[in-house]
């Protein structure tokens, strides 16, 4: 096997785990997760994520890379409060069978395709925008902890994307440490699984499940299959939604809340550096399934280690990880010009964070804007 296959596939998981773990761990405090809860979350969707990668790489011999739903997790962290562990399980057991059908129903699939690409992404946009907004109130209430750690963010982006939100964090940690503000850091443990029994409430379901489907089959599916086209490759759409549907619906009772096709990661295994031959590289979805694996072993030391971080470093570290998503969601939003007033709508409503009838503001800001994209299409008439 050649080293630079391991590397690659290091980087990716690497990148992907430490980058994002603390929008994770905000979505689990957002549920009432217990610590147990919240390791089991980490340790249960790292093993969905090893399993897929490792599963559909071999059978199509194509390096089909998973990840967790970043923006799934910072939808659950912005809208989830007060749910429940249980009731958040049970959303996101639905959301990973919404997958699921989407595979094995094409007119449902098709139905999902036809959602306006930027009513879509606005919605992620407003979900994504109340944490990078939170960087100033972060930033005012504790300067010398974050402005160093966004400084040390942009610098690196200039050098090296990938790495930018790992040396964030490093930074980060290195000045709570100076500044005299990390908790007692907790002893090695392996991680465990705890079970939540899922129960369904129909406002949570709407407002939880429904999104949480629609923002990680446009925001990580999607690009996911854009980004192995771009390689030369044929993505198998169908047998790709089906692995990750089912691999969520069996991870949702032990926390995980959605495993999908990733896309930023997805290209550091996916092009010549890997492996120069195209037909080779699918080694590194085998090699890329064990790092995570390992993860999931250290899942509960990661979690106890962050819970010692203070929260503003914490936030500042989820951030400056969703400034890039952000920004794709709302040049995609506003590319087309003839939907860019429901786009803004839609953005307008889910940013608020208005709650009635039980419903969150991403259900309210999506139902905006398809009413101004239907009354748009009326009027032409």
């Amino acid at each position: 096997m050649r080293v630079s296959v391991i590397v690659s596939a290091f980087i990716a998981a690497l990148v992907g785990f430490g980058g994002t773990l603390a929008i994770i761990l905000a979505a689990a405090a957002a549920v009432g997760a217990s610590p147990g809860q919240a390791s089991s979350w980490v340790c249960a969707i790292c093993l969905s994520i090893a399993g897929t990668s490792a599963w559909l790489s071999i059978r199509h011999r194509m390096p089909i890379i998973t990840a967790w739903s970043t923006p799934g997790a910072a939808l659950v962290a912005g809208f989830g409060s007060g749910m429940g562990m249980e009731a958040a399980t049970g959303a996101f057991l639905v959301a990973g069978l919404l997958v699921v059908l989407c595979a094995a129903i094409r007119p449902l699939g098709a139905l999902v395709a036809r959602i306006p690409v930027a009513v879509a992404a606005a919605m992620l946009a407003g979900v994504l925008a109340r944490f990078v907004m939170a960087l100033a109130e972060h930033a005012v209430a504790s300067p010398a902890l974050v402005l160093p750690v966004i400084a040390v963010f942009f610098v690196v982006r200039r050098l090296s994307p990938n790495w930018a939100v790992p040396a964030a964090l490093v930074a980060g940690i290195g000045g709570a440490l100076l500044l005299g503000r990390v908790g007692t850091m907790p002893a090695p443990e392996l991680s465990a699984l705890v079970w939540t029994t899922p129960r369904f409430d129909g406002p949570v379901l709407l407002g939880l499940a429904v999104p949480l489907f629609l923002v990680t089959m446009a925001s990580q599916n999607l690009p996911g299959f854009a980004v192995l086209r771009a390689s030369g490759y044929t993505p198998p759409v169908r047998s790709i939604l089906a692995a990750t549907g089912v691999a969520s619906m069996v991870s949702a009772p032990f926390g995980a809340h959605a495993t999908n096709l990733a896309a930023i990661t997805a290209a550091l295994c996916t092009g010549p550096e890997t492996h120069p031959d195209p037909r080779r590289r699918w080694v590194a979805g085998p090699v890329y399934a064990g790092f995570y694996v390992l993860l999931a072993a250290a899942g509960a030391s990661m979690v106890g280690v962050f819970a010692a971080l203070p929260p503003a470093l914490v936030a500042t570290i989820a951030g400056v990880a969703l400034l890039s998503p952000l920004t794709g969601a709302l040049t995609a939003a506003l590319n087309e010009e003839k939907h860019r007033i429901a786009a803004v709508a839609t953005f307008a409503t889910t940013a608020s964070g208005i709650s009635a009838l039980g419903l969150g503001a991403p259900v309210f800001g999506l139902a905006a804007g398809l009413l101004i994209i239907g009354l748009d299409a009326l009027r032409r008439r």
